[in-house]
């Protein structure tokens, strides 16, 4: 869309409601951690002040000015937001004595630095509980920043969270983590500078904080709609969401303050059924259905409405015309997308087709695809039904990038003919033609200087151009990707985030090793390890057979005996798994101690790949 028509379409509802109640702003947009290094900076948008430039899309621009309005947000009486201090919101309501804290941001340092700023205007008033309202890192990750785990554990302090919140969290954050975390530097433009020509925002934030982000399990789990908690005075009634934006989410009601609580199941974009960073495919036709049930069960009882992102919602009519039209977004997207493939199109065939909602939801600023678009949506929604293969018996057993790549260019007289005839096609505008030709250009010759300038330039006006936050990102990152000297581009090493180790369970963390485990070297192999824990006690047996690494818990069946017997205790092996200690220093200080085979573990371990957390990814 123009910047002309966007222009004309604006009226002042949304810069309103989001500086609506404003108690005040930080003296500083910056958030250090304990070491000085900066984790979060909301200063560096001020850019945005200033008209949009010919290098972003207007409506994003427009988008990120309102995201990045900072400071303590009175919603209602008793309730507040910290906004502009992550990617994401941290509600807090006010209670008896205390206080409760509702989604505490990415990192400990931004949410320990929202809640100071609370106390700031509102007094010193204890953290009274912690609601969870689903399993992604920014809506857990700062816990450690507003509540101590030991209060927790002594049930001082309870944490709520919707059923299934730490599988998902464990799943999506930890068994994928290193393979999602290449990505979403991508997506969240993190290695971008910020200014007209680099990141300007997500969509649902202006971009993720750095600092430490920790776990901890949740004390009380929400295991059905209607369910009622109160925590310090303050009542909640809650509406289970699976399977919607994340697979265990939950809206709930604050009826004492009349005040709906949505998580991100709905908020000022239209969001992602398939994150680009990766994730299981979310369910658009649920999503819907669950905000119809969002509308019938709570809409007569609230006069605002607040999420997990962006700015609320005051007004009956107003949210409630607000969910219909988030729900409307995900139900024309599954119903079109199945619709159109039942006709025979393939997912990318449907995106084609269908490239804007109709009137008047496409006049909705609140449903345009800041951060989730139209297109990646549709790919998901046919993903999800149909998987990775469109039918056609062509792209069945096709060569892997690097090969085809060079067959394509060879056949098409080599990479310097190539690469001038796409010169030729980004003069005349084609840039998507462009962004695909040369791609094989570069998987074939990598170090093709021409084929690299070409494709950097192509993406950073697909960029420009691009309304959606995330894919102004990957077209941004994939050019400086490119312009990258070869040393640079390296692939590093790391892991999964370890600080989220004391909550997980040991059948957890010894899948982390399952996932890490290299099949075809380990299957030659035959290991029978079993782990006998105290404080607390608990038995596991790791086998190792036919490249395979199965935890099993309790004794095991069977006459075999175990390679080893390694007693520990909990906290010994946490260290272990985070990577504080190693398994030998352990034995070395008499922590661990090993029966059998003293190799066993040694062995084991050396099978275990280390995952990246940096890989190229617009070259091969």
């Amino acid at each position: 869309m123009s910047a002309q028509l966007d222009s004309d379409r604006d009226d002042s509802t949304d810069a309103r409601d989001a500086v609506r109640g404003r108690v005040g702003r930080p003296e500083s947009g910056i958030v250090r951690n304990a070491a000085g290094r900066v984790v979060w900076d909301n200063e560096r948008w001020s850019f945005l002040e200033q008209p949009c430039p010919d290098t972003a899309n207007a409506s994003l621009w427009r988008q990120s000015r309102l995201n990045a309005e900072d400071g303590l947000f009175e919603v209602v009486p008793g309730v507040f937001q910290i906004r502009g201090f992550d990617i994401s919101n941290m509600t807090l309501v006010e209670g008896e004595r205390g206080v409760v804290v509702i989604d505490p941001l990415i990192s400990e340092e931004c949410a320990a630095a929202g809640l100071e700023f609370y106390r700031r205007h509102r007094g010193r008033r204890p953290v009274a509980g912690v609601v969870y309202t689903h399993s992604h890192t920014d809506h857990f990750g700062g816990v450690g920043g507003v509540v101590d785990e030991a209060d927790v554990a002594a049930g001082r302090i309870p944490v709520i969270a919707p059923a299934g919140f730490l599988e998902h969290a464990v799943s999506e954050n930890v068994v994928a983590g290193p393979a999602m975390l290449g990505r979403a530097r991508y997506m969240y433009g993190s290695q971008l500078a910020a200014g007209p020509e680099g990141a300007i925002g997500v969509g649902l934030g202006q971009g993720t904080s750095a600092g430490r982000a920790g776990l901890i399990a949740p004390t009380d789990v929400v295991e059905r709609t209607g369910a009622e908690l109160v925590v310090d005075g303050v009542r909640m009634v809650f509406q289970l969401t699976p399977g919607t934006e994340a697979p265990s989410e939950m809206n709930f009601l604050l009826p004492d303050q009349r005040v709906l609580l949505v998580a991100e199941n709905a908020s000022h974009t239209f969001h992602n059924v398939l994150t680009l960073r990766g994730a299981q495919v979310r369910d658009a036709q649920a999503w819907a259905a669950y905000l119809t049930e969002t509308i019938q069960l709570f809409a007569d009882r609230a006069e605002v409405l607040v999420g997990s992102h962006h700015w609320p919602t005051w007004g009956r009519a107003e949210l409630t015309s607000f969910l219909a039209e988030q729900r409307d977004a995900y139900a024309y997207l599954h119903d079109q997308t199945v619709r159109l493939m039942n006709r025979g199109l393939t997912g990318t065939e449907i995106a084609e087709e269908l490239q804007e909602f109709p009137a008047p939801l496409a006049d909705s600023w609140h449903v345009r695809g800041y951060y989730g678009s139209l297109s990646h949506n549709i790919k998901a929604v046919y993903q999800r039904y149909m998987g990775w293969f469109d039918g056609n018996p062509a792209h069945l057993w096709q060569l892997p990038p690097v090969e085809s790549a060079q067959r394509y260019v060879d056949f098409m007289g080599g990479a310097d003919r190539v690469v001038d005839k796409a010169r030729a096609s980004f003069e005349a505008g084609e840039l998507r033609w462009v962004a695909e030709v040369v791609n094989h250009v570069l998987f074939a010759e990598p170090d093709h200087s021409a084929a690299r300038e070409l494709q950097a330039a192509t993406f950073e006006q697909l960029g420009y151009g691009a309304e959606n936050g995330t894919w102004r990102n990957f077209y941004l990152s994939g050019a400086r990707e490119l312009r990258q000297p070869p040393a640079e581009r390296r692939i590093t090493t790391g892991g999964w985030n370890q600080a989220m180790v004391p909550a997980l369970s040991i059948g957890q963390l010894f899948q982390t090793w399952a996932v890490r485990l290299d099949g075809p070297a380990a299957a030659g192999y035959q290991l029978q390890l079993r782990w006998e824990f105290s404080a607390p006690a608990d038995v596991w047996t790791l086998r190792l057979n036919n490249g395979v690494l199965t935890p099993v818990h309790g004794e095991v069946p069977g006459d075999q005996q175990a390679d080893a017997v390694l007693r520990l205790d909990r906290a010994v092996f946490d260290r272990i798994m985070s990577g504080r200690t190693t398994s030998s220093d352990a034995v070395a200080a008499g922590e661990l101690t090993v029966e059998g085979d003293a190799e066993a573990l040694p062995a084991l371990l050396g099978l275990l790949e280390e995952p990246a957390r940096t890989f190229p990814i617009a070259l091969p």
